[in-house]
């Protein structure tokens, strides 16, 4: 058996049914748990991540929770916004994008859990910076072996994690967005990405929270502003796209022709890819965001687990379902060069942006892709550090060489093919995931009562700010 055939023997096994049940279940039984506060909350969530810009909160021994939010959002608003989506499109039909909407709606309550936890459980390390993360929640929430099996599982994993998902498909991404655009030459990028990425890292979250402070929102801006424009020029197509979407979720083989052309896939394969790539973009259930909301300035950790939470919803309900819009009312799903598979997640996307820009969407998608897979290489840099200095016990001498480390594994990230990166990104997001989601769910009566005394006490100072 090669090596491709058993990585995707394990991404197919990592990613069964039996993973979704988990996913999907884990997220619905906590938002019954916390009676829909996550849905209901979502406007309040909004309003206290757009004031939570104070430079430092309670003790200022961290960065502000805005600081915080920007770079979960460098982190999930990466190539699972952009090629996430037309992988998630072209392996699993149209209907896949319905699923990763509903996986964001679900993963709110996710979110706000493993965020919140992480917050609660946190612990100040030898240089007096807060950590936290699941695998310090594990270990300080459950004594004993089992509370260390499921924090070292976890950190392990992130590790790994941090690697594939978090670098190497980032900097592949990157790499083959120059190739197909400019003709760059994937050593010289991967030489060029390195050397950036050990220069921003090696300031640790400090310079890492105020490079994504700036450029989250600029590009967030500037992608949404091409994905409304392609929308805008094939207007008529929207209604077609939408019934498509939804259709396709549960009848694939009803939406053949016109805008998608064949659809060879299954109910099932839509809501596998659907979900995959939902996790993918939004990370809600991997715990990984829970590091970063840990190193927050703050005293309240469900606010902070609520500031968290709205990533997911800008992340996929958001920026995902305009990509998907974007893609279906373009009509490039349906030509021969996707279906065939002659065009890759990149060339998908420029195809489909080259309805609007005609021969600018080469350089408008390759700096949109650049911008995003660039922050979330450096916004997990941080997280990668975070599971590293863990496993090395707490010892913070340890992470400069992560860092550099870090850095190199961004040329090989280019070097390699995109669907082995994927893959492997794939089977590592969904071993980080189970001890995440055995740790929410062992400690659901937990976070349940904080978020429903949190709901009492804004609840009151709501009351009294009407008087």
């Amino acid at each position: 058996m090669s090596v491709k055939t058993l990585l995707e023997t394990a991404d197919d096994l990592v990613w069964g049914p039996w993973m979704l049940a988990l996913l999907l279940g884990t997220g619905i039984f906590l938002m019954l748990r916390m009676r829909f506060l996550p849905l209901k909350n979502l406007k309040y969530a909004l309003r206290c991540a757009v004031y939570s810009n104070a430079e430092k909160g309670a003790e200022g021994g961290g960065i502000s929770s805005f600081s915080a939010l920007m770079t979960e959002l460098a982190i999930t608003i990466g190539t699972g916004n952009i090629l996430g989506v037309a992988t998630a499109m072209t392996l699993g039909g149209p209907g896949a994008l319905f699923w990763m909407i509903v996986t964001s709606f679900v993963g709110l309550a996710t979110k706000l859990a493993e965020s919140t936890l992480s917050v609660a459980w946190r612990v100040k390390n030898e240089r007096g910076e807060w950590v936290g993360g699941p695998m310090y929640t594990c270990v300080r929430a459950f004594r004993g072996h089992f509370g260390k099996l499921l924090g070292y599982w976890f950190a392990l994993m992130a590790l790994f994690s941090s690697i594939g998902m978090g670098n190497m498909t980032q900097s592949n991404s990157i790499a083959d967005a120059f190739w197909y655009s400019f003709g760059v030459p994937r050593a010289k990028t991967g030489l060029v990405l390195t050397i950036l990425t050990i220069l921003v890292v090696l300031g640790g979250i400090g310079v890492i929270s105020r490079v994504t402070r700036i450029l989250v929102p600029a590009m967030g801006l500037l992608y949404m502003f091409g994905s409304l424009a392609v929308i805008l020029i094939n207007i008529e197509n929207l209604p077609s796209a939408v019934v498509g979407i939804i259709g396709g979720a549960f009848a694939p083989r009803a939406v053949c022709g016109g805008l998608f052309g064949s659809v060879t896939v299954t109910a099932f394969q839509s809501l596998r890819w659907g979900v995959a790539r939902g996790i993918f973009s939004n990370e809600a259930g991997l715990g990984a965001s829970g590091i970063t909301s840990a190193a927050a300035d703050t005293d309240d950790p469900v606010r902070q687990g609520y500031i968290s939470m709205t990533g997911v919803f800008l992340d996929t309900a958001v920026m995902c379902t305009v990509t998907g819009l974007a893609l279906a009312c373009s009509g490039v799903m349906g030509t021969e060069a996707v279906i065939n598979g002659g065009l890759s997640g990149t060339g998908i996307i420029i195809a489909a942006f080259g309805t609007a820009f005609g021969k600018g969407a080469d350089t408008f998608v390759s700096t949109c892709v650049a911008l995003f897979a660039f922050a979330t290489v450096v916004g997990w840099a941080y997280q990668g550090e975070k599971v590293f200095e863990f496993l090395m016990r707490g010892r913070t001498s340890y992470n400069i060489w992560y860092r550099f480390v870090y850095g190199l594994t961004a040329f090989a990230g280019c070097m390699f093919s995109l669907k082995t990166v994927w893959t492997l990104a794939d089977i590592c997001n969904g071993l980080m995931a189970v001890p995440n989601l055995i740790c929410l769910l062992a400690l659901s009566g937990k976070v349940s009562k904080m978020v429903m005394e949190h709901e009492k006490l804004k609840n009151i100072s709501a009351r009294h700010s009407d008087l």
